[in-house]
């Protein structure tokens, strides 16, 4: 009996695995965040001088791609509220 209730413990979703989900997204959440803020970076140093333009093109598009990730972890993170 013991281990059946391990067993169903270990398989059912509960607060323990919510909040492994929570922290993980909120690590990458972070990474996404960190990478956004070093193109940012990139870019500003790269468009004022003479560069390749398929290259920054290139730069600004994983940018707005890291921000579409950001705010979709954002929305999963913060509940709906209904007022």
């Amino acid at each position: 009996m013991r281990f059946a209730r391990e067993c169903i413990h270990n398989f059912a979703p509960g607060p323990p695995a919510m909040i492994a989900d929570r922290d993980a997204m909120l690590r990458r959440l972070h990474e996404l965040r960190s990478e956004h803020r070093d193109l940012d970076t990139v870019i500003a140093r790269l468009d004022g001088s003479p560069v390749d333009q398929l290259q920054l093109q290139r730069l600004k598009k994983r940018k707005l791609k890291l921000k579409d990730e950001i705010a979709w972890l954002e929305g999963r993170l913060v509940p709906d509220i209904i007022a």
